[in-house]
């Protein structure tokens, strides 16, 4: 069983409330884990609170924080492959991903977090009044409570952690009750390196543990990533102390093929940008816009693409597509597809539960559609699984406005030979992130986030600072008292 860690001490909630977690390869259960409630949210921002103010963390310099974060990234690194194989039996994305991409993705984010402590700066700004001395500093924001989701639990974690306290602030680490278990390493590691206690708190538990850290007055920030419908909650849940606010939420990436585009490199690409972890990424390729002329190709061979992949349990070396998350989440999915079908569009193949070998657990085929149109749902709504829609387009002036008629703007996609073209249409569709002939690849040094109501700010890069700092302006006479 796993405990809760507030204040620089591990132990039970306080009401002895635990839930269960799966494992979405076989449904079986995983691990025990204490829930949170109300007293235990009271008590780690408390402990977040005196922390803030405590000499041991207020006073340390930026170098020494800088070293902390740091050893950090030596421990993630260290427990390389123990953490990898939690995150796969509890996510339960293929091994190759989680010790590949999740793990040393982590270990950047610390290492490329701990180099900002030391280069936070303020400025000095020439201002209209004689004799007047004005120059800013960039404070902590205070208490914050980070909330991530279950599609990539360590590494959405180091995202909101390593930035959070390259500033100074004091945190509060609420991870998705579905896949709470590499977070908790990730904290015991933490604890290792030698944080202050009450710097860094752990609660495990479910929704509304999340909505009473985002209600809580005295936590200053959420940052918050999953889907846009708990995001607006949380905008209500905050507003009582008017709290900073960073949200990362849900889309629905189009990606542009043009016809001038080399198809075997697009469905190469848009294979892994669709169906990578599954699906289960907010930025997952999720509308494919094709010109006409290609359609038919591209489909098909994204069709055999999707149906060659290895569907198998994440520990499997030779598994290429793990299960989804689980019951709940497949079910979810299914109903998408479902609908599609209700509505007229072609399915090519997949469109069902794995069964077999596979039955017990939470898997889905890659499932591609043919004949979508604008209108259908599958085209609109964020499914958030291994499903591919394929939409035709006859004029290249048409494919901006029918890209940007999405309620999301996180990420898209733009495949051509075209150097015109590919900038042009960077230039045009609304998403906070454009990738040209290429999967979606985030990286620690730049920014990520969304337009629309794929959320509010950015994180990663210097961006990330302006998200978890304040500035303050000092004014000065310089003319006597």
């Amino acid at each position: 069983m796993t405990d809760l860690f507030i204040g620089g001490e591990w132990g039970p909630a306080e009401a002895g409330a635990t839930f269960t977690t799966l494992n979405p390869a076989d449904g079986s259960v995983f691990e025990e884990c204490a829930e949170a409630g109300a007293p235990d949210v009271d008590r780690a921002v408390a402990a977040a609170r005196s922390a803030l103010a405590d000499p041991a963390w207020a006073g340390m310099t930026a170098a020494a924080r800088a070293r902390m974060l740091w050893r950090v990234a030596d421990l993630v690194e260290e427990h390389a492959d123990e953490l990898a194989e939690l995150e796969t039996r509890d996510n339960g994305q293929p091994l190759a991903v989680a010790g590949g991409v999740t793990v040393p993705g982590a270990a950047e984010h610390f290492r490329y977090f701990a180099g900002w402590c030391t280069k936070i700066e303020g400025s000095v700004v020439p201002v209209s009044f004689p004799d007047t001395l004005h120059y800013t500093r960039r404070e902590p924001v205070g208490v914050c409570a980070l909330i991530t989701p279950w599609n990539f639990p360590l590494m959405l974690a180091a995202w909101k952690l390593a930035p959070a306290l390259a500033c100074g602030n004091t945190v509060i680490i609420k991870p998705a009750e579905q896949t709470p278990l590499s977070t908790v390493m990730l904290v015991e590691l933490m604890e290792r390196a030698g944080f202050p206690p009450g710097v860094v708190n752990l609660l495990t538990g479910g929704p509304a543990t999340g909505a009473a850290l985002a209600e809580h007055s005295g936590v200053d920030k959420v940052s918050f990533t999953g889907s846009t419908e708990v995001g607006r909650k949380l905008v209500h849940a905050s507003a009582g102390n008017l709290k900073r606010l960073t949200l990362e939420l849900g889309g629905k990436t189009p990606s542009i093929i043009a016809a001038d585009a080399d198809i075997d490199a697009a469905v190469a690409g848009n294979v892994q940008g669709a169906l990578f972890n599954s699906g289960q990424v907010c930025a997952a390729y999720a509308r494919f816009y094709v010109d006409r002329r290609r359609a038919d190709e591209f489909t098909e061979k994204m069709a055999a693409a999707a149906a060659a992949l290895v569907l198998g349990p994440g520990l499997d070396p030779a598994s290429q597509l793990g299960p989804l998350v689980s019951e709940e989440h497949l079910a979810k999915v299914d109903s998408h597809v479902r609908g599609a079908r209700a509505e007229g569009a072609e399915l090519v193949t997949g469109g069902r539960r794995a069964g077999g070998r596979l039955a017990e657990g939470f898997f889905y085929e890659p499932t591609v559609f043919a004949g979508v149109t604008d209108e259908m749902a599958i085209a609109r709504e964020e499914v958030f699984g291994p499903v591919i829609p394929v939409l035709a387009y006859d004029d290249p002036d048409e494919i901006v406005e029918r890209a940007n008629d999405s309620a999301y703007g996180l990420a898209a996609s733009v495949w051509t030979r075209d150097l015109s073209t590919a900038h042009r249409l960077a230039a045009k569709v609304r998403a906070g992130a454009v990738f040209i002939n290429m999967i979606h690849v985030p990286d620690a040094a730049t920014t990520w986030g969304g337009f629309k109501a794929s959320g509010w700010g950015r994180e990663m890069g210097p961006y990330a600072i302006d998200a978890y700092t304040e500035v303050k302006g000092v004014w000065t006479h310089l003319g006597g008292a």
